[in-house]
């Protein structure tokens, strides 16, 4: 399915894209093409490309290549897949209930939440906001649980 997406193997591709997609929320996608919930989620990418192409873009990064892993821990991407949002080069967050802002881990039940979530962070970017509220119900939130080892 990556064949029908941008898919980004170098760290100069997402610092490209990240620096070149203005006024409109950039979505990266974390994972492997040939992990299942990544592909779930890709499916769910791809038939929502055309519904939020106005206000987003939307690319996926393999983490499998050895010079995305820079982002891969900078970001901290343990739980794929990842999906990560920027707006004008900014790293929005969102607060989905769990303790890490930073991503949505896992894969959105429908179409329609992934557009929601896109929506949301594209309006609260517009008001110059850098974190917003999850626009979906508490149900239809990934659960997973934080391990922090210390240093």
């Amino acid at each position: 399915m990556d064949y029908l997406l941008t898919t980004l193997t170098k760290k100069k591709e997402v610092d490209t894209i990240i620096r070149d997609t203005i006024d409109k929320v950039l979505v990266l996608r974390f994972g492997r093409s040939s992990d299942t919930l990544c592909l779930q989620l890709d499916h769910i990418l791809i038939k929502s490309v055309r519904e939020v192409s106005k206000f987003a873009t939307v690319a996926l990064v393999d983490i499998e290549s050895p010079d995305i892993q820079v982002y891969v821990k900078y970001f901290d991407v343990t739980l794929i897949p990842s999906t990560i949002f920027f707006f004008n080069a900014h790293h929005m967050k969102m607060d989905s209930g769990n303790p890490d802002h930073t991503k949505w881990v896992g894969s959105f039940h429908s179409k329609q939440d992934f557009i929601d979530v896109v929506e949301a962070i594209f309006r609260g970017a517009m008001k110059g906001k850098l974190i917003v509220n999850c626009p979906l119900p508490q149900d239809r939130t990934p659960k997973y649980q934080l391990l922090y080892k210390e240093m």
